[in-house]
């Protein structure tokens, strides 16, 4: 399980964002839009219905494409129940919660399904390239798990929303009518599932009849709802429509290929809705079908395709929607002669005016009036776009405003909100009450606090959004360019620093200059392992100046060797506008050299991927718009190679180093029937172009020398980081793509500089001669600890791993032999080459000497850094300005240093590289945690772990550490009750993590959260009620917002019938077991990595934990339902789960499970030693050697579950380790776990056992039989300490002092029966028993009912000094029983088991204190006649054989004891205490 918690860095100026497509959600009210650069923004509606506004809440990357569509989805199987709710028209309608995801599709065949709740990306996957670019999604209405996506291949591809959500440009509508007309265009439609993201059927493939694809839908037929077609429309409105098998997994449970087109289904509609005029926008609803015009709108219906009316506006219109409501009718019954419907239309143009036109039908007749109007806004009309939706009773105006009209473009959305009202004004129309614009917030104040510099021109418009209102904004020619054109930044990197820490984050700007600003993460860290931190240190920065143009690329490079008669070791490369490439000196910003191989803009730096050979490894490849690809030198400075020849700019350009390939992936969309996308690969050495590859083949190349790259990375990614190429740029990589990989477990070894005497910086660099006496310090890193990525330029994000700064960093004191021995010296040789990228003085560091061996320097120095690098992420991980007074304790005390002067936010890690950032404001992060359980766990998760791991290593800051696990353990949600609680699920998938620090944070975090958040399928009633106190506004999926469901659920149940014998009623099973069960929609499963596994069992271990802890606040049958999945869990032997089940099985076994189980725990028993002999037999020796996962699972059985289990049923364990002496081999390592098993339960719990004794000293001395060599060999040390242990623990077991004879005298027995077993420990063979019941007549002195009462036999042995006698002692009846027996005696009567009598007889007067009692009647009592005693025999009768036994268990006394003092002499004891001397 993958744990990373991402801090995003953002820049001075808000992101461009034009917006292409939207969706809207009812529950909660959300709306996102997507841009034209790829990014989608989430927005929130504030609570607050006085003033409702729409606040940007995060940015969704997951697309480097423009969005060509979003809608709703739910990729999971919706139930009966859930149908219900579902209407025609999902996008408008979605007010269903179990609808809760979005899916988005860009121009680049990315599909990204997003969570509701945290907004992080569930699943990332590419189309096939045969299916073409995504142009349309549309949801099934009845079954929302599947979407149905049109594909087209034309040039242009419509980023607008056919479904009248988004605009359509006015170039757009004026294009050539001729190709909207032409014949033979290709389209494919097909339908995927959005929780697997993969093709389930194909609809249609083919050359459309009609014009080029201009819109789609799906409907549902008007006599079958379950029968679904798609509605295919060109510009002219001509309209065809294929209709959609009922089971959509025909296609691929079948395994045919393509469905041909005569076998569907298809309706044409060739007739035109206007002839000369364009059909601009397209709206639906039901089986009515509305075609916007410039100047009117035509409604038509799609079962026959006759007009039935139409509007004329006298505007230039761009776009109509159908207003939902809860009174309108979705579906135009026809075949109803008198049928009547009335609906409201929304029609807009460019300006932003929308009139609101109310439509009805009624026999033939259509009818329209104007509603209600939306006026314009002021902007102008070039420099926007504008689409409406819909958000329940609120009419939504989206804007795209143009606020820099000079390349590059940059574009601000703003969204108003409308609400219908009721009021009437002179006109006698409706009119519509106008909320507030809401745009991105004022980053004024946070730039200003960065750079220091002049004030940004803004508008006082919508740069606020608590203070903006569009009705009060008036924009005027120059006053709507809201940010400085100088500061907007072009692109951007994150310096990584070479397996440690990122070193500085890079900004281009429009206006050419490049700013470096460094992190200081090992400021004050010296060579002596003492760290010195300064809290007010300043962050240091530089600007590079040269360019003329906007600084498109840029790549930072470590030198492996060095240039002709130039002193640098780490250039920073970057590509302009301005058509040149200039290479910049990183530590002194000097200016190296300018390139001019380009003649147009440069937009791409790669550099050479790891184990690149030299001279390439000091290369990179530049590409240009002018389809040329360069391969210049560091070390020369000059270009060495030419890739010229592309038809088009080759938007993907990878390296494969290790083969010697560029690849380079050029779009050739050229409108035709036979265009393709090309591949042309270059060999690097001779510059010669060996292949071009077109079609789906050139995608599928690349694929795999993207896959090869990755393999072969140490990073693990396709890009080394250092470089501002977007991730999302280049295709997905499969998980665990890189495992075959040499680089096995992602480790990497790097050589640090020697560490000597008097060593000022830690950057001094290690000559290739230097082999003084000192050693360079190996530093072993399994992954890199933090991460880095720029998504889009003016976000820098830091990914930080928790399992990898739990284990940064360790000395590796020897590298282990086999294949990857050279690529790993490689690396140490190419950093041991190059000096450390960070200026750290230690000029105040005290001077070393030989005080300390270097070995304890270097350890010393290993925990400096480690200390550093978790300081570090902290810093950027805490959420500051919440709690002062902690703030405060993380400054002083811990020595954090508070990150001012970055513009901070959080973020969330998705599926293949996605993420989710907040935006740089309070709130915005707080939503986050008020919206994602998942996002609470992980961030919570990592800093309680990280503050526990400071407690270890600086005890110093134990203080502040301890505050700040509090404060993400109770305190935030303290402060912030509608905070969401951690997901259970997700904190028990880190029960058996690695690292001790991070399982303890997860167990507490657990602890802590549990009574808020425990599932509601398992929540009782008194839980609900227990919530709604503690929390009035907190977690509402989990328990809150379901109380009522479970109020009317128990009512429900005590009316149903109970399932016999189990007071269970089927309902309430059928919803645990479904719960239990379940897999589908967890958000948390990608966010950890996991799989649906994993989503089973962590509700198994949930549902058990919550059963144990917590009983009252689960419901009573959770323990009856659960136990059986949890033991089949623990016999699954999995990796991350089978301890964690047998842990919480031991644990509540005698509480919860022992009643639910009771018959089958020797059966259990037995399957475990069943895992245990195939776990730790000999053909699991050579899987023992790769993993030590059997081993802990097996330690964790044998520990912790086999004691628990044997100790609820005594009689069965010992019944089943008995037959597995004869069932399982002598030399099975079953007979050791079962003899450690019985070490365990005698130093727990003697008593139990005290009744079995006479069987446990059997088992014992049957693994040491002497005719039975293989196990006594086996087992010998063992059975002995057992043995002791048993002596130790029962004073009625006696051993002599030459360990050749065992006595074993009864504990518990009638009696008139008792006796005691002598064994020779020789011959491991019973040679005497003796009668303990006492001498003839002596019963007589007692009731006749005593004959046959159970009670205490025998509570001491000993035997004699000399091994030939043995003494007694009875609790019941006080009584010393003494055998004098001589060695020949013994010998003589060896094989008589006749019961001898005792010797002699002594009664032992009672002592101080002494009372007898229900076990313990004495024989005295009964002689002295007291009435009590007798009462008691009288109540005895009363008293079943089974409860006198636990009661006699109970009150059982081991702490007798017998010792000989003198040569006829013992001393009888109890507690330590001395009861007295007796002569024999």
């Amino acid at each position: 399980m993958k744990c990373r918690s991402v801090a995003c860095i953002w820049s001075g100026t808000p992101p461009s964002h034009r917006v292409t497509a939207t969706a809207v959600l009812d529950q909660p009210p959300t709306l996102y839009t997507g841009g034209s650069d790829g990014s989608i923004i989430w927005w929130n509606l504030s609570s607050d219905d006085s003033n409702p506004e729409f606040k940007p809440i995060a940015m969704l990357c997951g697309h480097a494409a423009p969005i060509a569509e979003l809608d709703i989805c739910n990729p999971a199987v919706a139930s009966e129940s859930d149908k219900t709710c579902l209407t025609s028209n999902f996008k408008s309608d979605s007010s269903c919660d179990n609808y809760g995801a979005l899916i988005s599709a860009c121009t680049d065949g990315i599909l990204c399904v997003w969570s509701k709740s945290s907004g992080h990306c569930r699943r990332r996957r590419k189309l096939p390239p045969w299916v073409g670019t995504p142009s349309m999604v549309r949801t099934f209405p009845s079954k929302p798990r599947y979407v149905c996506i049109a594909c087209c291949f034309v040039e242009t591809v419509h980023l607008s929303d056919h479904h009248s959500v988004d605009s359509i440009e006015a170039g757009d509508v004026s294009a050539d009518t001729e190709s909207y007309n032409k014949k033979g265009s290709k389209c494919i439609v097909v339908i995927v599932d959005t929780y697997t993201l993969t093709i389930v059927q194909t609809v249609y493939h083919g050359n459309l009849s009609i014009g080029s694809l201009r819109f789609m839908a799906v409907v549902s037929s008007t006599k079958d709802k379950e029968k679904h077609s798609v509605v295919i429309s060109d510009a002219c409105g001509r309209l065809q429509m294929v209709s959609i098998k009922k089971n959509l997994q025909e296609d691929r449970e079948s395994g045919t290929g393509l469905p041909s087109n005569s076998q569907m289904e298809m309706v044409v509609w060739a007739e035109r809705v206007s002839e000369g005029r364009q059909v601009i926008s397209i709206a639906t609803c039901g089986n009515l079908i509305a075609f916007i015009l410039q100047e009117c709108c035509v409604f038509r219906l799609l079962d026959s395709g006759s007009t039935i009316g139409e509007i004329c506006f006298g505007e230039n219109f761009q776009g109509g929607m159908f207003i939902k409501g809860a009174d309108t009718i979705d579906m135009l019954n026809i075949e109803e002669p008198n049928g009547m419907w009335t609906k409201q239309f929304a029609v807009w143009n460019n300006t932003g005016h929308s009139t609101v036109f109310l439509i009805s039908y009624s026999e033939d007749v259509f009818t329209s009036q104007p509603l209600c109007e939306i006026p314009a806004t002021s902007h102008p009309s070039d420099l926007k776009s504008t689409c409406f939706t819909q958000l329940n009773s609120y009419i939504l105006r989206i804007e795209s405003i143009c606020i820099n009209a000079e390349e590059p473009l940059q574009w601000k959305p703003i969204v108003t909100i409308n609400l219908l009202s009721e009021k009437h004004v002179d006109n006698g129309k409706l009119c519509l009450m106008r909320g507030p614009g809401a745009s991105f917030g004022d980053w004024t104040k946070c730039y200003n606090s960065v750079h220091g510099g002049t004030e940004i021109e803004q508008s006082s418009g919508h740069c606020s959004v608590s203070s903006s209102r569009s009705a009060s904004v008036k924009y005027t020619e120059n006053n709507y360019k809201v940010v400085n054109k100088q500061r907007i930044v072009s692109s951007s990197m994150v310096i990584a620093e070479t397996f440690f820490a990122p070193y500085a984050v890079v900004y281009g700007l429009v206006s050419g200059e490049i700013e470096v600003v460094r992190f200081d993460v090992f400021e004050g860290l010296s060579v002596c392992g003492s760290p010195r931190h300064e809290v007010n240190s300043h962050l240091s920065k530089q600007i590079f100046s040269g360019h003329t143009g906007a600084i498109l690329c840029l790549a930072a490079h470590q030198m492996v060797g060095t240039a002709k008669g130039l002193s640098f070791n780490r250039v920073l490369v970057s590509g302009s506008r301005d058509c040149t490439v200039r290479i910049w000196d990183l530590d002194t910003g000097n200016i190296i050299t300018v390139m001019h191989q380009h003649v147009a803009p440069v937009h791409q730096i790669i550099l050479p991927p790891t184990h690149t050979e030299r001279p390439w490894c000091d290369c990179f490849l530049s590409v240009g718009e002018d389809s040329c690809v360069s391969l210049a030198s560091i070390e020369t400075l000059r270009v060495e190679r030419m890739f010229p020849g592309h038809p088009k700019y080759p938007s993907k350009v990878v390296w494969d180093g290790i083969r010697g390939y560029v690849a380079c992936l050029c779009p050739n969309h050229s409108g035709t029937l036979d265009s393709s996308d090309m591949l042309y690969l270059w060999d690097v050495k001779t510059g010669a172009r060996e292949r071009v590859i077109r079609g789906t083949a050139a995608h599928s190349m690349f694929d795999h020398f993207c896959k090869g790259i990755s393999m072969n990375s140490i990073s693990g990614t396709i890009l080394n980081e250092n470089t501002s190429v977007s991730s999302l740029i280049l295709p997905t990589i499969e998980d665990g793509s890189s495992s075959r990989s040499h680089l096995n477990n992602l480790e990497t070894w790097v050589t640090l500089p020697t560490i000597k005497n008097k060593t000022n910086t830690l950057q001094g660099q290690v000559s290739k001669g230097n082999v003084g006496d000192s050693t360079p310090l190996i530093i072993q890193s399994k992954k890199h600890a933090i991460k880095c990525s720029c998504p889009f330029p003016g976000i820098a994000t830091l990914s930080f791993d928790l399992a990898s700064l739990m284990f940064c960093y360790q000395k590796h004191n020897s590298i282990a032999n086999g294949n990857d021995n050279q690529d790993r010296n490689k690396v140490s040789k190419q950093s041991s080459e190059t000096s450390s990228p960070h200026h750290i003085s230690t000029k105040n560091s005290p001077d070393v000497h030989g005080t300390l061996t270097d070995a304890i320097i270097e350890l010393d120095w290993i925990a400096s850094l480690e200390e550093c690098l978790l300081r570090f992420s902290l810093s950027f991980l805490h959420l500051w300005n919440v709690d002062p007074e902690l703030d405060y304790l993380l400054l002083t005390q811990m020595k954090l240093k508070r990150p001012d002067n970055f513009i901070l936010a959080s973020g969330l890690e998705g599926d293949k590289g996605s993420l989710t950032l907040t935006f740089p404001e309070l709130s915005s992060m707080l939503e986050l945690w008020k919206t994602s359980s998942e996002f609470c766990a992980m961030r919570s998760l990592t800093m309680v772990s990280l503050a526990q791991r400071m407690i270890s290593l600086s005890h110093a800051s134990s203080s502040a550490s301890s505050a700040l696990a509090a404060f993400y353990t109770r305190n935030l949600a303290d402060k912030f009750p509608d905070i969401k609680p951690p997901l259970l699920q997700l904190l028990v998938s880190f029960w058996q993590d690695e690292s001790e620090h991070i399982r303890m944070a997860a167990r507490t975090l657990f602890h802590c959260a549990a009574s808020r958040a425990i599932p509601l399928p398992l929540c009782s009633p008194k839980a609900t009620n227990h919530a709604k106190v503690k929390s009035p506004n907190g977690p509402k999926e989990n328990v809150i917002e379901n109380s009522n469901e479970v109020e009317e659920t128990s009512g429900y149940m005590l009316d149903t019938e109970l399932v016999p014998d189990t007071g269970i009623s089927e309902v309430e099973r059928s919803n645990i077991h479904a719960w239990l069960e379940s897999f589908e929609m967890q958000d948390w499963i990608s966010c950890v990595g996991g799989t649906s596994q994993d989503a089973m069992t962590s509700h198994i271990i949930v549902a058990a934990a919550l059963a144990i802890w917590y009983p009252s606040l689960v419901k009573s049958s959770v323990p009856m339902l659960v136990v059986h999945p949890l033991m089949k869990l623990v016999m699954a032997m999995n990796d991350k789960y089978s301890s964690t089940a047998a842990e919480l099985l031991a644990e509540g076994m005698e509480s919860t499970w022992k009643p639910c189980i009771g018959s089958e725990i020797p059966r259990l028993i037995g399957d475990i030693f069943f895992q245990i002999e195939c776990v730790s037999g000999p053909s699991a020796n050579v899987a023992a050697q790769k993993s030590a996962v059997p081993a802990a699972i097996r330690q964790t059985l044998a520990g912790v579950l086999l004691p628990s289990l044997a100790m609820a049923d005594v009689p069965g364990f010992l019944t089943v380790i008995e037959s597995q002496v004869w069932s399982t081999a002598s030399d099975s390592p079953v007979h050791l776990v079962s003899l450690m098993t019985l070490i365990r339960i005698v130093r727990s719990s003697p008593k139990i056992l005290a009744q079995y004794l006479d069987k446990v000293v059997n088992f014992i001395l049957l693994t040491v039989d002497p005719s039975n060599s293989v196990m006594r060999k086996t087992c010998y040390q063992n059975s002995l300490t057992a043995l002791k242990e048993v002596v130790h623990a029962f004073p009625m077991v006696a051993l002599n002092e030459s360990w050749t004879r065992l006595a074993v005298g009864d504990v518990i027995g009638e009696i008139a029966n008792a006796t005691i077993r002598v064994y020779d420990m020789q011959s491991v063979t019973k040679i005497k028993v003796l009668d303990a019941s006492g001498p003839p007549g002596l019963p007589t002195l007692l009731s006749a009912a005593s004959e046959t009462v159970v009670a205490t036999a025998i509570s001491a042995l000993t035997f004699s000094p000399n091994g030939e006698g043995l003494v007694a002692f009875s609790e019941h009846g006080l009584m010393i029983r003494w055998w004098s027996l001589g060695s020949v005696w013994w010998e003589k009567i060896s094989r008589n088991l006749v019961p001898v009598q005792c010797t002699k007889l002594i009664f032992v007067p009672p002592w101080e204190g002494f009372s007898p009692n229900s076990s313990r009647s004495s024989i005295m009592a009964s002689v002295l006649g007291h009435d009590k005693q007798v009462n008691f025999m009288d109540n005895l009768k009363a008293v079943s054989h089974a409860d006198n036994l636990k009661l006699l268990i109970h009150n059982l006394d081991l702490s007798y004891r017998l010792e000989w003092v003198g040569e006829r002499k013992v001393l009888l004891s109890r507690h330590g205490s001395e009861l007295g001397t007796f002569q024999l």
